[in-house]
């Protein structure tokens, strides 16, 4: 497996206080990662660390194979991190070529990363007229100047309406496909990052409290069943005398058992005389099984 980023025991101090302690990261290439935890758990100053703005109190890290703030990782590295610096009197496309003049980049790529966040019929309207989705979009376009293999997003639809959190979702769910790079992006919308990303990295009190894929959260043990009868005293009953883990949220009854285990199940109550009317399994939200996670901490 090839990582975008790997750390080993990274950590930050400022003076005494710890902001980032023993990180080791490990974010596959091709990957949409979403880097999760609760305010002031040091997601924006690991951010910092891997883009070379901040140095290590200990520690390494590596992006794309290279340390932090060395040319050759800048040179295939995106990033818009905070609120996006625009200039309001110049057109997007203007903004746009400053990059492009600056990098010294072909003019051709001005045209194609206006094209890949949707702006090419916007691009020669002035900025102070874009609404804030379009602002982010616009930053998004000078992130991915260059073709980078690794976009690295700090809270990118922090601020944003329903309309504009769903544009911006649907720009990064495309990026790896139309450009092939590795999206890194910290985020406390849960349920947007569910829809997006393939694998989570969790921190809390700057410590690592899981990474890995987003489905696999939490998912140790036997997932639940819920189940909707007419005794529900009776089936719950009967459920813990079999051994399983039972308990109630009105109107189910909530049993842990494994999908295989589910015939049986049903066919228990059904003979024991208890009337079925629902058993489907208990989905549990990304929410949730994070805030569990961290309750551990």
């Amino acid at each position: 497996m090839t990582l975008a980023i790997r750390s080993d025991g990274l950590s930050r101090r400022f003076g005494k206080l710890p902001a980032v302690e023993g990180l080791d990261l490990r974010v596959p290439e091709g990957t949409i990662t979403a880097f999760l935890g609760p305010n002031g758990a040091g997601k924006t100053t690991t951010i910092r660390l891997l883009l070379g703005l901040l140095k290590p109190t200990s520690g390494t890290c590596e992006v794309l194979g290279h340390r932090p703030g060395q040319v050759e990782a800048l040179r295939q590295l995106g990033a818009m991190v905070e609120s996006p610096s625009l200039y309001g009197h110049l057109t997007g496309h203007e903004n746009v070529e400053i990059t492009r003049l600056m990098r010294g980049g072909a003019r051709p790529e001005t045209e194609r990363v206006l094209k890949v966040v949707g702006l090419t019929r916007d691009a020669h309207r002035v900025v102070q007229q874009y609404s804030l989705g379009m602002r982010q979009r616009l930053a998004m376009a000078l992130a991915l100047f260059g073709s980078p293999r690794l976009l690295v997003l700090d809270e990118p639809t922090n601020g944003l309406d329903p309309a504009g959190i769903q544009e911006i979702r649907e720009l990064i769910r495309q990026v790896p496909r139309q450009t092939g790079a590795t999206v890194f992006l910290s985020s406390h919308i849960l349920a947007e990052v569910e829809q997006i990303a393939s694998n989570l990295v969790v921190i809390h009190r700057g410590r690592l409290r899981y990474q890995g894929p987003t489905a696999d959260l939490g998912g140790q043990g036997a997932p639940w069943q819920q189940i909707r009868v007419d005794q529900a005293d009776r089936a719950m009953e009967l459920l813990r005398g079999s051994g399983l883990e039972v308990k109630y949220e009105d109107p189910y009854v909530l049993v842990q058992c494994s999908d295989e285990g589910v015939p049986a199940l049903a066919a228990q109550l059904v003979s024991s005389g208890v009337a079925l009317y629902e058993l489907t399994p208990r989905r549990v939200s990304l929410e949730t099984r994070f805030l569990d996670l961290l309750e551990g901490a």
